[in-house]
């Protein structure tokens, strides 16, 4: 089995995504293997990726998404890039189950 696109860590988890905006509805599109072998959440939004509206949408989509404030969802890396790296403030282990739950049986 695939490593998963997330790592826990004392504050909460890292999330690697892959977003794709200008989509025609927000959804969850699978895991999938990037150039470098690692996983990313592959991501799709409405949102058009100007003036950071991409940004702004993607932090309310998976916080509501995993029950989170959006307070608790920040980009760690890649602002301007698709593949960003979330991190996501609170208790590990609740957050990675609910981040399993909702990835579900998507594969590489």
């Amino acid at each position: 089995m695939a490593p998963p696109p997330f790592t826990t860590e004392k504050d909460g988890v890292r999330l690697a995504i892959r977003l794709t905006p200008r989509a025609h509805k927000n959804r969850l599109d699978g895991v999938m293997e990037g150039a470098d072998g690692r996983p990313a959440l592959k991501l799709r939004l409405v949102a058009p990726p100007v003036e950071g509206e991409a940004n702004r949408v993607l932090i309310a989509f998976v916080a509501k998404v995993l029950g989170l404030r959006q307070a608790d969802v920040r980009i760690h890396s890649g602002e301007t890039a698709r593949l960003k790296i979330l991190h996501l403030t609170g208790d590990p282990a609740a957050i990675s189950a609910r981040l399993a739950e909702w990835i579900g049986g998507t594969e590489i």
